[in-house]
């Protein structure tokens, strides 16, 4: 969940995206009521990506608030929406290649509301107050790692921030980085809850069955009940999967039955895990299974009998996998970097994103110790007893609040 979802959300929306603003979205038509928010839904359209989750499960939260009237847009020529959705007829690229410039008063367009929210990185200029979530700050500390859509929505963060915008991040790490990177104070800590649609709580309840239709092809190698270990996530730089990949090296020359299954859309280190695979013994390689974007269900199928989850992130502002992992009963061996340690807890095994001997041993135990596999999922389940969707609209509320009152430091 980052920056280069920028390029994915709102640029591309399909058929069925505006079908989910209605459906999934806690944006409903209604009476005008306590405090008008512009929150962009952008997000919701096209391939939903992490922070089309976050958003989603966010607006879900606050539908039902009295304190709230939503007033979702959505910048798109071609997106397909639902009342109460404002479409500003502009695809959003051309829209933050033109605001570099210029930046008109967008309040009339927006129903002319108390506060804005910028759900993905970059706010409309408005002459309300403004908000602007962040989920991590990856793309400010590496800029030439980032799209020049990316880059192009940092310059306008920074804009934004001068002139007085607010930001809200989803981890007490992100905020320490976002106040130093973006040089302002005006920044708050709101944890997203759990992913609401809860796996299989007992291990293998959902089989990875060669006879269910949906069995990716991919998968065919792997004997049924083989252990393996998961990396779940889009395949980009800050994700390291080329370290686990070597990883994995490690403890399958130990295990000779253990296999390795990448599941996550393509991004920026495809070639970096490829050569990590082609560095592989010839007899090692079969065991790498790699299956590009996966939908909700064979994901749950993939954690539930997955052996551990490997997340050796160089940085995270969140981290659903982690969550997700915990919600099935999955061991989590994750690195040091970002938010992990804040939102993992104690239920994970952690080392240095460097470190790859520290990472192996740890998927190594993880798979093997059936000690340390019980104590961390046993952690794992108290530790999600810390997020909930219900205080995430609860601070969310009472920050828009303060920000209009004038009563937010």
């Amino acid at each position: 969940m980052g920056a280069d979802d920028l390029a994915k959300n709102g640029e591309h929306a399909g058929e069925h995206a505006g079908e989910r603003v209605g459906a999934r979205s806690g944006v409903s038509a209604g009476v005008p009521r306590g405090v008008s928010v512009a929150v962009d839904t952008g997000p919701l359209h096209g391939r939903r990506t992490g922070i089309g989750n976050a958003v989603a499960w966010t607006l879900d939260a606050l539908a039902s608030r009295a304190d709230l009237e939503l007033l979702p847009y959505v910048l798109s020529t071609r997106a397909k929406i639902t009342a109460p959705e404002r479409r500003l007829p502009i695809p959003a690229a051309l829209a933050h290649r033109l605001w570099m410039h210029r930046s008109p008063s967008l309040d009339r367009l927006l129903g002319r509301p108390d506060i804005v929210h910028g759900t993905n990185y970059v706010v409309p200029p408005t002459r309300c107050p403004q908000l602007v979530s962040v989920y991590d700050c990856w793309f400010l500390e590496h800029p030439d790692d980032v799209s020049d859509n990316v880059a192009r929505a940092a310059r306008l963060l920074r804009r934004a921030v001068d002139r007085g915008a607010h930001v809200v991040t989803c981890s007490a790490a992100t905020s320490a980085q976002a106040r130093t990177l973006l040089n302002t104070d005006r920044v708050h800590t709101i944890l997203l809850g759990p992913p609401p649609v809860r796996v299989a709580a007992k291990r293998r309840d959902i089989n990875l069955d060669q006879s269910n239709g949906d069995w990716p092809t991919e998968l065919s190698a792997l004997a049924v009940g083989s252990p393996f270990i998961l990396s779940l996530g889009t395949v980009e730089r800050r994700k390291n999967v080329p370290q686990t990949v070597r990883a994995f090296a490690r403890v399958a020359d130990e295990h000779s039955t253990v296999n390795l299954v990448i599941a996550g859309a393509p991004g920026n280190d495809q070639a970096a895990v490829d050569q990590a695979i082609h560095q592989l013994p010839d007899a090692m390689r079969p065991r790498v299974v790699r299956l590009g974007s996966v939908d909700d269900s064979l994901k749950s199928r993939l954690l539930v009998n997955a052996s551990a989850l490997a997340y050796p992130s160089l940085d995270e502002g969140f981290g659903f996998p982690l969550l997700e992992a915990q919600q099935a009963g999955l061991p989590v061996a994750a690195s040091t970097a970002g938010s992990i340690p804040e939102i993992a807890g104690s239920a994970a095994l952690y080392s240095a994103p460097t470190d790859v001997d520290a990472l192996a041993a740890n998927l190594h135990l993880a798979i093997t110790s059936e000690t340390v596999r019980t104590k961390l999922i046993d952690q794992g389940h108290r530790n999600l007893e810390r997020f909930s969707w219900a205080s995430t609209a609860d601070q969310l509320t009472q920050l828009y609040i303060d920000i209009v009152n004038g009563a937010a430091s």
